[in-house]
């Protein structure tokens, strides 16, 4: 039950409060006033009868009947939104409604009452609307972390959480937010196919051919890039292309990829509770799923000790497996990896850690996000080194950025660089060969030049070597 359906006098609940009557313009004065007699008059254990669509349609008629009598005269676009207004305070998130009813928003920032940003297109942008004190932000907040179970104030002033529709959200409360509530709400990411990102400018059509052979012949593949990239839909993207016999774990903090095979397991790691209690980590959820006879295991991310689980799951039957991990290069993601799966309890060299990455990861999906808010693959690279060598990766792809355009666009091209030739016939034995557009560098022992191809002949005498 929503904790406005929870009393029937509106006074009696402080989440009804309004703070500041001197700071509130016009509108915000209208919406707290017809807010009011919303509330006064309708029966709310009666409402609470009816399913969260039906007491919006409810609420909503019972509204506009208080309009009509009240008199004001306004056109019926301002009409209408008053009522939406009111409603949202009521019922939903307030003046964040219309924004996460907002497909084209990604990302909502609010950095205190006064001052809320979006995310479009990758790019940031500075809205006209505001909350009408801290006192209503705290309310839309203390709303959030109340459906989860959770609580923010000077005791506990950081906390995540996640919509019913499955957006992340990470509220920060003073002391430690120096000017107000902050609240950072990501949103849920649109499961889009690899055909949906060639037509973003993400990739192009080799390049998704490449990666629809590496993902079926059952590469371990690990999706790097910085914040808002765009890991989590290359992720989802590439699980599409995994076929429908095979038992699919999926492991995240919060519940975002959207497969559509038959046959998956999708587990959410749980904070602790309000006394300290109840916490289930990504690394639980790694550990338990071995357990699980998965054929493939989907981690949204690694941030600590969980890596050296997924690494050891990589090499024990688990091949096809994805993880995503924050880096800036593909260098730097096995780097961050080695320093990830070292944050375990267990006392493991350095020298084993690496071992055990070179035998579990096959190729590093590197994403950007350009000048222009584009959000592309910026290489791919495939780790070579075996055993217990020094990190070792070739560069199999990458985009050739141009000049910014005066418009500030990015272009460019992707372009290919020879596959190493035990990768090319790990793919030809798997059944899903390399693409043909594809370069290969030559078995360095027969000189073939691909994959099932005749060896060379040994220049100037016609024999094999």
């Amino acid at each position: 039950m929503s904790p406005l359906l929870k009393r029937v006098r509106p006074e009696q609940n402080d989440e009804f409060a309004f703070d500041g009557e001197d700071a509130l313009t016009p509108e915000q004065s209208a919406v707290r006033e017809y807010r009011r007699m919303l509330l006064d008059e309708i029966d709310l254990d009666e409402l609470s009868k009816y399913d969260s669509t039906q007491r919006r349609v409810r609420l909503e008629r019972v509204l506009s009947h208080l309009i009509s009598q009240s008199g004001p005269v306004m056109s019926a676009s301002s009409r209408q939104s008053l009522i939406r207004r009111v409603v949202d305070e009521a019922l939903g998130l307030g003046v964040l409604e219309p924004l996460l009813a907002d497909p084209s928003v990604t990302e909502i920032m609010v950095n205190g009452p006064d001052d809320v940003y979006v995310e479009r297109r990758g790019r940031l942008e500075k809205l006209d609307m505001a909350f009408s004190g801290n006192d209503q932000l705290m309310q839309t907040i203390d709303r959030i972390v109340a459906g989860v179970n959770r609580r923010v104030d000077e005791s506990s002033p950081m906390v995540d959480a996640r919509l019913p529709t499955g957006e992340r959200v990470n509220v920060i409360v003073p002391p430690l937010a120096l000017d107000g509530p902050t609240m950072t709400i990501r949103r849920f990411p649109t499961p889009f196919h690899l055909d949906d990102l060639i037509a973003k400018g993400s990739l192009d059509t080799p390049s998704r051919d490449f990666l629809v052979s590496c993902v079926r012949a059952r590469f371990n593949i690990v999706v790097s890039g910085g914040t808002g990239t765009g890991k989590t839909t290359m992720l989802n993207a590439l699980s599409g292309l995994i076929p429908d016999t095979d038992r699919i774990v999926t492991i995240e903090d919060s519940a975002e990829l959207q497969l559509q095979q038959p046959h998956v397991v999708r587990l959410e790691s749980r904070p602790a509770n309000i006394e300290g209690k109840g916490l289930v980590t990504i690394r639980d959820l790694v550990r338990n799923s071995l357990r699980m006879r998965p054929d493939r295991i989907i981690v949204g991310e690694v941030r600590g000790g969980e890596t050296l689980d997924m690494l050891q799951a990589m090499n024990t039957g688990h091949d096809g497996s994805l993880v995503t991990v924050h880096a800036n290069n593909a260098d730097d993601a096995v780097s961050r990896l080695e320093t990830l799966a070292s944050m375990s309890e267990l006392q493991i060299p350095y020298a084993a850690l690496r071992d055990q990455i070179n035998s579990a990861v096959d190729l590093i999906v590197q994403l950007s996000r350009g000048a222009d808010g584009t959000r592309r693959i910026s290489e791919i690279a495939a780790v070579t080194s075996r055993s217990r060598e020094e990190f070792e990766l070739v560069r199999v792809l990458e985009f050739d950025a141009d000049p910014l355009t005066a418009d500030r666009r990015v272009t460019g091209r992707f372009r290919f660089h020879p596959v190493p030739f035990h990768l090319a016939q790990r793919m030809w034995l798997s059944g899903h060969p390399l693409p043909d557009h594809v370069p290969v560098t030559p078995d360095p022992e027969t000189g073939a030049a691909r994959p099932g191809a005749p060896a060379a002949e040994v220049p100037g005498t016609g024999a094999h070597p």
